[in-house]
């Protein structure tokens, strides 16, 4: 019995399901305003908050934004604006519907 055609065509299927569901980073990252999330800086700096919006240029703005470095807190901003061209953002977030947590790593440069 050859097996090879047969476990050929799920891969393929599968990839198609993964061409299919592609979406850009920015989309993403637009479709969590309004929940909490984490941005890390190049420099290990990282700001938790409440996402209010992110432009094009990847700028952030964030609600009840605390400061941290090497997982301690530095300080509570409240509201804070990071600008997009720090070098490269990685974005945390939660999912619900997975029920993990998720990075997401943008080049600004």
């Amino acid at each position: 019995m050859d097996t090879s055609s047969s476990s050929v065509a799920p891969a393929a299927a599968g990839v198609a399901a993964v061409e299919k569901a592609r979406v850009a980073p920015g989309d993403i990252v637009r479709s969590l305003v309004g929940r909490p999330v984490g941005v890390r800086l190049g420099d290990g700096t990282e700001y938790r908050g409440i996402l209010v919006c992110v432009d094009g240029f990847m700028n952030v703005a964030m609600e009840q934004a605390e400061e941290f470095f090497e997982g301690s807190l530095k300080a509570k901003l409240g509201d804070c604006f990071i600008r997009g061209n720090n070098g490269s953002l990685s974005i945390t977030f939660h999912s619900l519907l997975l029920g993990m947590y998720h990075s997401l790593v943008i080049s600004t440069t």
